[in-house]
């Protein structure tokens, strides 16, 4: 029993540093991306992978309300691609 506790708390780490990664590149190429999409796609990268955080964090602490948080930065995001998305078709 102890060393499956282990085992998921070393796996749930490993996770979120994969995730951490994950964001540190989206973050670069927001920041480097040649066009406006790239940039979007990348930020919306960084919404994904910091819900998926949030998730994982709520497992290992054992906190709900994390759950919550994640579910209304994921409406977010999907409120955010859809103005972005909105902007970009009304400009063309």
């Amino acid at each position: 029993m102890n060393l499956q506790i282990l085992s998921l708390d070393s796996l749930l780490v490993v996770a979120l540093l994969l995730l951490l990664l994950s964001l540190m590149l989206g973050m670069i190429r927001a920041l480097k991306g040649p066009s406006l999409e790239d940039r979007l796609l990348s930020i919306l990268l960084l919404g994904t992978g910091g819900v998926a955080i949030l998730l994982l964090l709520s497992v290992s602490m054992q906190l709900t309300a994390l759950l919550d948080v994640g579910l209304v930065l994921v409406l977010l995001a999907a409120v955010v691609a859809a103005a972005m998305t909105r902007r970009e078709s009304d400009d063309a």
